[in-house]
C-alpha cells in the first residue's frame, strides 16, 4: 500500500470514528499533497509525499515555537497533537549520533575539505536522510563538521 493510499484509508477510518482532530490534519495533508500534484502535473512518489509531510510537520514545529513565545499554551497543545499525527507517517528519526556518523561518512565519500564544499555534501546526504532528519539541522551539522575539520588543518 502506497503512502497516499495509507493516508486516504486513515482519513476514512477517522471519519468513521468521528475523530475531529485526525480528520482535520489528514484533510489538510491530503489537500497539500493534491496541490503539489497539481503543480507537478503528476502523481507524487512516496518520497515526494514524505517531503510534503515533513513540510507540514515543520510548519507545526514553527507554530509551536511561536505560540510558546506568545504564551498560548492552548494552541501549543493543539499543534503538538497535530504534529504527532503527522510524525506517525514519517520514518523513525535519526538520532544525533546516527546523523553525525552519516554526515562524516558523506563528507569523506565526496572528499569535502571546507565549507565551500557544503553543496556537494548536502546533495549526496539529503536523499539518504529524507524524512528522518530536519534539513536545517542537517545543514548546521555539516557546516560545523566542515568548519571543525578546516580549523584542524
Amino acid at each position: 500500500m502506497s503512502l497516499k493510499e495509507q493516508i486516504d484509508a486513515d482519513y476514512k477510518e477517522a471519519m468513521k470514528a468521528r475523530d475531529e482532530l485526525r480528520i482535520s490534519v489528514l484533510r489538510l495533508l491530503r489537500s497539500a499533497i493534491h496541490n503539489v500534484e497539481i503543480d507537478k502535473q503528476r502523481t507524487l512518489t512516496d518520497d515526494e509525499i514524505l517531503g510534503v509531510i515533513q513540510s507540514e510537520a515543520r510548519k507545526r514545529r514553527e507554530s509551536i515555537e511561536a505560540f510558546q513565545q506568545g504564551g498560548r499554551q492552548d494552541l501549543v497543545e493543539r499543534e503538538q497533537a497535530e504534529l504527532a499525527i503527522l510524525e506517525s507517517y514519517l520514518p523513525k528519526a535519526l538520532s544525533r549520533e546516527e546523523l553525525e556518523l552519516l554526515v562524516r561518512e558523506t563528507i569523506k565519500a565526496v572528499g569535502a575539505l571546507s565549507a565551500r564544499d557544503m553543496g556537494k555534501v548536502m546533495s549526496v546526504l539529503m536523499p539518504k536522510v529524507r524524512g528522518r532528519a530536519d534539513g536545517k539541522e542537517v545543514s548546521e551539522l555539516v557546516r560545523q563538521i566542515l568548519e571543525a575539520s578546516q580549523t584542524r588543518e
